[in-house]
């Protein structure tokens, strides 16, 4: 057998498949009660909404909808994004808005403007899996910032000081579900502001919260210091692959340069169809209902966590976005159990993946969003069974 005359760039050996994406491999026999997925449900897709506004974006300008379009963005969709922010107390302008194709793209960019090899990026514990990935081929050395079930203390940024940024999901966190408060958001960047601590803000779920909505961005707390990722994959269709990143003018060529060499530019053809659609105020009809599904499957999860799991597990209710986050007893190991919950009929994800350095091997994440809530039980009904066995 030949070698391979390819010689790989050193930064391709630090991409590594997705754990979750492998997992769902797993969940595709017949049977399987899948909690492992992060996926919005499709039955809360606006497909009506969104043919309608498919025809009309096709029968009012088919040419520059189907033409190539400007790297920065559509027009109208960075303005309802810029007015989204300002209405939360950001100060920003149309103008420091790049549309990117998904906030992955935002968080891509980000890393290839801000991090060198060895340069410090610091992260939550756990934190997004997605963001890891692709911040992991420009090489930094990760930092994780200790914290509890708010999120990231402000005197654990110290072990932050000189890293390029600190990422961080305030709002209904992936892996952890939690959602950061008002007193230490207003704490965090005070803190971060005496470091000179950048923060990178990612909030794909600040729009599906169940009991109030979350306090404002922490972006709206740091002038010129802070970058906000922002997705319409949550509350549109991730099919769309549309996100947003709000950066600061110092920063926002840079970034707009490092997406015109990735893709030119995001489908305009898409922009199109969602700004049309946002226009006409479907976010106002439309989420409600979508929030009341979501609320309805946490709160069956809530209940089947504290009627089957055995005694010694932890969880935080959250009160927004798709997932738990649970903490298993000492000794046990989500990741070798994972094969058997499998046999047994139900799948998760194990939450060492979520680490950036000293993984928790006794965590894992569950997803309430695309199960009903009969499934839900049934499903948790068979991971406790797995867990008591694993006890004994």
């Amino acid at each position: 057998m030949s070698s391979s005359p390819w010689t790989l760039a050193r930064r391709a050996e630090r991409l590594n498949p997705s754990v979750i994406r492998e997992i769902l491999k797993l969940t595709e026999r017949p049977g399987i009660v899948s909690l492992a997925g992060g996926l919005p449900s499709p039955d809360g897709f606006p497909v009506e909404a969104l043919r309608a506004a498919t025809d009309r974006v096709l029968r009012e300008a088919p040419r520059e909808a189907l033409q190539y379009a400007a790297s920065e963005g559509y027009g109208p969709l960075r303005e309802w994004a810029a007015g989204q922010l300002q209405a939360q107390g950001v100060a920003c302008t149309a103008g420091q808005v790049l549309i990117t194709t998904g906030s992955q793209q935002g968080l891509d960019l980000v890393g290839k403007v801000l991090i060198d090899p060895g340069s410090g990026v610091a992260v939550e514990s756990p934190t997004y899996l997605g963001a890891l990935q692709a911040f992991a081929p420009y090489e930094p050395e990760f930092v994780p910032v200790a914290g509890d079930d708010e999120g990231p203390t402000p005197e654990a940024l110290d072990a932050a000081r000189g890293a390029r940024f600190l990422y961080l999901l305030p709002n209904f966190q992936n892996p952890g579900g939690r959602c950061m408060g008002a007193a230490r958001r207003i704490a965090l960047a005070e803190r971060a502001q005496a470091l000179g601590l950048p923060v990178v803000e990612d909030n794909p779920y600040g729009d599906l919260w169940y009991d109030a909505p979350p306090p404002p961005p922490l972006s709206a707390l740091m002038v010129d210091q802070s970058i906000y990722l922002g997705s319409l994959s949550k509350v549109l269709a991730p099919g769309l692959r549309l996100g947003y990143v709000v950066a600061p003018p110092a920063l926002f060529p840079k970034l707009l340069q490092a997406k015109q060499a990735a893709d030119l530019h995001t489908p305009g053809f898409n922009q199109r169809i969602a700004h049309q659609v946002l226009a006409d105020g479907l976010l106002q009809t439309h989420l409600p209902a979508v929030r009341a599904r979501y609320q309805a499957q946490r709160d069956a999860m809530q209940s089947a966590l504290e009627r089957h799991l055995p005694p010694g597990c932890h969880w935080v209710r959250p009160t927004g976005g798709m997932f738990f986050w649970l903490e298993l007893p000492e000794g046990l190991d989500s990741t070798v159990l994972l094969p058997t919950a499998v046999e047994a009929g139900v799948a998760y994800v194990p939450g060492a993946a979520f680490y950036a350095a000293a993984p928790r091997a006794n965590t894992l994440r569950l997803s309430f969003v695309t199960v009903s809530p009969e499934r839900i039980d049934a499903g948790v009904a068979l991971l406790g069974t797995v867990l008591k066995q694993a006890l004994r």
